[in-house]
């Protein structure tokens, strides 16, 4: 389910009313103008923050989490087209929710190292009951993987390298793991999973989706991914003329077997600062026991 937040928006201008002019509605002049208010659009929706919250069901959840809520973070892409103005309202929009955990999935600036301590900065402000856990994206290693390592760590932010953890609680327990990332060639699972036990369910942070496949042959039961924005701009339906679901995988919830995998659309934009059809998201996934 989606919940749109509100929030200041940049000034709309007027769409201009091809018939009140007296000037004709020629195909070529209404062309124009729906291009204009889709230019309009696709600049103004970065703004619009959303709220997706998920129930995913999970066989091997022990009942003791049954209802962990987790946040989940990505692509937060500080840099000028994200403004810390965006970032400080997406953390305190995370913090309203009261997660038990919070995950950040990568990609916490663009290319300019400049942005790092201040991202690190905001993100420090994030609070969640059992803890905040990361992992880098490419983005990051573009940038500076250490430094960005170090800030959040001196933040109180656990940065999952390719490293597990045994969560508990209740003394109940399943496996949270974090990869590096896959397209710097950095991603290692079976040093992620290492210590996790065959029967306990696996957790796993992983900013490329890409990984899904072989989460599903490891094992894993639910991972957490962004990388892809959502797709960031998109100009034709999620389903195909044959009305199939189109096969790339870019949001939303999916599976492999038995692994399913959430992949956010993220927060920030690249290349161009404009999102159309894809608003950014703040994911609150509740996960429950299948029965």
């Amino acid at each position: 389910m989606s919940t749109p937040i509100r929030w200041k928006q940049p000034r709309r201008v007027a769409a201009l009313d091809a018939r009140a002019d007296g000037r004709p509605q020629t195909p070529l002049r209404t062309l124009a103008l729906n291009l204009g208010q889709a230019a309009r659009s696709a600049l103004s929706e970065p703004f619009r923050l959303t709220v997706e919250h998920h129930k995913i069901f999970l066989r091997r959840l022990p009942q003791a989490f049954d209802g962990l809520r987790i946040v989940q973070l990505s692509d937060i892409h500080h840099s000028p087209f994200t403004s810390r103005e965006q970032i400080k309202r997406a953390v305190e929009t995370t913090n309203s929710l009261r997660p038990d955990i919070i995950a950040l999935t990568g990609d916490y600036v663009s290319k300019e190292r400049t942005y790092a301590a201040p991202c690190a900065e905001l993100m420090g402000r994030l609070r969640a009951r059992h803890g905040v856990f990361a992992v880098l994206g490419n983005h990051d290693h573009w940038t500076d993987a250490a430094l960005i390592t170090d800030l959040f760590r001196a933040e109180g932010i656990t940065m999952l390298v390719n490293q597990g953890m045994r969560f508990e609680k209740d003394g109940a327990a399943f496996w949270l793991a974090g990869v590096d990332d896959t397209m710097v060639g950095l991603e290692d699972l079976p040093l992620a999973l290492a210590g996790a036990r065959d029967d306990e369910l696996k957790l796993l942070l992983a900013h490329n989706p890409i990984i899904l496949r072989r989460a599903a042959r490891a094992g894993v039961d639910l991972v957490l991914s962004g990388h892809t924005h959502g797709g960031q701009v998109r100009l034709r339906s999620e389903r195909s003329a044959a009305e199939r679901p189109r096969r790339r995988l870019v949001k939303g919830l999916a599976r492999r077997g038995d692994t399913q995998i959430y992949i956010t659309r993220g927060l920030g934009t690249v290349v161009l600062p404009v999102r159309f059809g894809c608003p950014p998201e703040v994911s609150l996934l509740e996960l429950r026991c299948a029965t």
